[in-house]
Protein backbone atom coordinates (compact mmCIF):
# COMPACT_ATOMS: atom_id res chain seq x y z
CA UNK A 1 0.00 0.00 0.00
CA UNK A 2 1.33 3.43 -0.94
CA UNK A 3 1.96 5.86 1.91
CA UNK A 4 0.46 9.32 1.87
CA UNK A 5 2.91 12.16 1.55
CA UNK A 6 3.05 14.89 4.22
CA UNK A 7 1.13 17.31 1.98
CA UNK A 8 -1.60 14.86 1.01
CA UNK A 9 -2.05 13.76 4.65
CA UNK A 10 -2.44 17.40 5.67
CA UNK A 11 -4.96 18.06 2.88
CA UNK A 12 -6.85 14.92 3.81
CA UNK A 13 -6.95 15.92 7.47
CA UNK A 14 -8.15 19.43 6.68
CA UNK A 15 -10.88 18.09 4.40
CA UNK A 16 -11.93 15.51 6.94
CA UNK A 17 -12.03 18.13 9.69
CA UNK A 18 -14.21 20.41 7.59
CA UNK A 19 -16.55 17.56 6.67
CA UNK A 20 -16.92 16.52 10.31
CA UNK A 21 -17.55 20.11 11.41
CA UNK A 22 -20.25 20.58 8.78
CA UNK A 23 -21.85 17.23 9.56
CA UNK A 24 -21.93 18.06 13.26
CA UNK A 25 -23.51 21.47 12.76
CA UNK A 26 -26.21 20.07 10.49
CA UNK A 27 -27.09 17.28 12.91
CA UNK A 28 -27.31 19.78 15.77
CA UNK A 29 -29.61 22.09 13.80
CA UNK A 30 -31.93 19.25 12.78
CA UNK A 31 -31.98 17.53 16.16
CA UNK A 32 -33.72 20.33 18.03
CA UNK A 33 -37.50 20.44 18.26
CA UNK A 34 -37.65 23.79 20.05
CA UNK A 35 -38.43 27.16 18.54
CA UNK A 36 -35.72 28.52 16.24
CA UNK A 37 -35.05 32.22 15.69
CA UNK A 38 -33.77 33.43 12.34
CA UNK A 39 -32.27 36.91 12.21
CA UNK A 40 -32.79 39.45 9.44
CA UNK A 41 -30.46 42.43 9.52
CA UNK A 42 -31.70 45.82 8.33
CA UNK A 43 -28.76 47.52 6.62
CA UNK A 44 -28.61 50.40 4.19
CA UNK A 45 -32.39 50.33 3.69
CA UNK A 46 -32.46 46.59 2.86
CA UNK A 47 -33.59 43.43 4.62
CA UNK A 48 -30.70 40.92 4.65
CA UNK A 49 -31.54 38.26 3.74
CA UNK A 50 -34.67 39.35 1.92
CA UNK A 51 -36.05 35.78 1.93
CA UNK A 52 -35.94 33.49 4.94
CA UNK A 53 -37.36 29.99 5.32
CA UNK A 54 -38.48 28.76 8.72
CA UNK A 55 -40.75 26.06 10.15
CA UNK A 56 -44.16 26.72 11.69
CA UNK A 57 -43.66 27.80 15.29
CA UNK A 58 -40.32 29.50 14.61
CA UNK A 59 -39.65 33.23 14.82
CA UNK A 60 -37.91 35.88 12.78
CA UNK A 61 -36.01 38.63 14.56
CA UNK A 62 -35.36 41.85 12.68
CA UNK A 63 -32.40 43.94 13.85
CA UNK A 64 -32.15 47.54 12.67
CA UNK A 65 -28.58 48.76 12.11
CA UNK A 66 -29.62 51.85 10.13
CA UNK A 67 -29.90 55.35 11.58
CA UNK A 68 -33.48 55.62 10.30
CA UNK A 69 -36.35 53.78 12.02
CA UNK A 70 -37.85 50.78 10.20
CA UNK A 71 -40.64 48.24 10.51
CA UNK A 72 -41.33 44.79 9.12
CA UNK A 73 -45.05 44.86 8.37
CA UNK A 74 -47.14 42.22 6.60
CA UNK A 75 -48.44 43.38 3.22
CA UNK A 76 -52.00 42.87 4.48
CA UNK A 77 -51.13 44.72 7.70
CA UNK A 78 -51.88 41.47 9.56
CA UNK A 79 -48.63 41.52 11.55
CA UNK A 80 -46.07 44.17 12.43
CA UNK A 81 -42.85 44.55 14.39
CA UNK A 82 -43.64 48.12 15.30
CA UNK A 83 -41.12 50.89 14.76
CA UNK A 84 -37.53 49.88 15.46
CA UNK A 85 -34.98 52.62 16.14
CA UNK A 86 -31.28 52.12 15.47
CA UNK A 87 -29.89 48.99 17.18
CA UNK A 88 -33.40 47.89 18.22
CA UNK A 89 -34.89 44.53 17.35
CA UNK A 90 -38.28 42.88 17.25
CA UNK A 91 -39.48 39.27 16.83
CA UNK A 92 -42.53 37.79 15.17
CA UNK A 93 -43.51 34.14 15.59
CA UNK A 94 -45.10 32.40 12.58
CA UNK A 95 -47.35 29.49 13.56
CA UNK A 96 -49.06 28.78 10.21
CA UNK A 97 -47.31 27.57 7.06
CA UNK A 98 -47.42 29.95 4.09
CA UNK A 99 -45.69 32.85 2.36
CA UNK A 100 -45.57 36.12 4.27
CA UNK A 101 -44.50 39.11 2.20
CA UNK A 102 -43.64 42.25 4.12
CA UNK A 103 -42.40 45.82 3.80
CA UNK A 104 -41.19 48.72 5.88
CA UNK A 105 -44.10 51.15 6.34
CA UNK A 106 -41.68 54.10 6.36
CA UNK A 107 -39.78 52.93 3.25
CA UNK A 108 -42.15 50.84 1.03
CA UNK A 109 -39.37 49.99 -1.41
CA UNK A 110 -37.90 47.80 1.34
CA UNK A 111 -39.52 44.38 0.98
CA UNK A 112 -38.90 40.84 2.10
CA UNK A 113 -40.55 37.47 2.48
CA UNK A 114 -40.84 34.78 5.14
CA UNK A 115 -41.55 31.27 3.84
CA UNK A 116 -42.98 29.10 6.60
CA UNK A 117 -43.02 25.33 6.09
CA UNK A 118 -44.90 22.73 8.11
CA UNK A 119 -43.12 21.54 11.24
CA UNK A 120 -42.48 18.15 9.61
CA UNK A 121 -40.60 19.90 6.77
CA UNK A 122 -43.30 19.89 4.06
Amino acid sequence: MRELSQISRRSFGQGLGLALALAGSTATALATDGEQVVQVMIRQFNFEPALVTIRAGDSVEWINTDIAPHTATGMADDWDTGSMARNASSRVRFDVAGRYSYRCVFHPHMTGEVLVTERDGS
